[in-house]
């Protein structure tokens, strides 16, 4: 299997030294492409600073991150955002859709960043997410549930390598985050697309091929839904 993620020895301190307590402890972790892994883990311990690190949105203290064989630290800030733009999709727990866009314009606006504006791709991923004739609307306009799925939708467009879910569900009943779950994961196997989703929802690991837990700044794979919980 081919390793999109490969984390090597990775540690991050925030402020200007390292004497601190450090969010990450010298972590490891292989990602394979197409791998849908659910990451666990108390508050606290690491997952949204690991997400960070590996979308390249913050660098780490020490250690190395490749991205299909790539290595961040090499690409530079403007690799970096590239990267993200055309390769890296992101489905927050707040859904982070802008206010003043419709629909349409924000599933749209992912496609520009990349370099790609085809209206028709993204009507055709707006419709892949069950929203067709809402197009027009604006979030506010929309369910929690509904802006999720514009956020799956823009992530998606793209037909990005990797998919990082921070709490996806977390914003969202217990039966609309099973449903938006199920889309999401139903998406990405259909596209191949790597899933990485962190969560405090349990339900998360029934939809995943590998679990992880981050524990004190360290990544462990689990074997069971029940040792994930967090």
């Amino acid at each position: 299997m081919k390793t999109i993620i490969r984390v090597t020895d990775l540690w991050k301190y925030y402020g200007n030294d390292e004497k601190g307590e450090p969010a990450l402890r010298g972590t490891h972790l292989e990602v394979f492409e197409g791998d849908i892994v659910a990451l666990f883990g108390k508050s606290g311990s690491g997952k949204t600073t690991l997400l960070n690190l590996i979308a390249g949105l913050d660098k780490p203290t020490r250690g190395t991150i490749e991205i299909d064989g790539k290595n961040l630290e090499d690409l530079g800030e403007q690799g970096r955002t590239e990267l993200r733009r055309k390769h890296i999709g992101f489905v927050f727990q707040f859904f982070n859709l802008l206010p003043t866009l419709t629909v349409f314009e924000n599933v749209m606006l992912s496609l520009e960043l990349a370099g790609e504006p085809h209206p028709e791709t993204a009507i055709a991923a707006i419709a892949s997410v069950g929203l067709t004739g809402k197009e027009g609307r604006y979030p506010y306009e929309l369910s929690g549930g509904e802006q999720q799925r514009v956020a799956i939708a823009r992530a998606l467009v793209k037909k990005p390598t990797i998919i990082l879910a921070d709490e996806p569900t977390g914003n969202l009943d217990t039966i609309t985050g099973k449903q938006i779950l199920d889309l999401l994961v139903a998406q990405c196997r259909s596209l191949k697309t790597t899933l990485i989703m962190v969560s405090h929802a349990v339900i998360t690991c029934e939809y995943a091929e590998r679990i992880l837990r981050m524990v004190d700044g360290i990544v462990i794979e689990d074997t069971s839904c029940e040792e994930s919980g967090s």
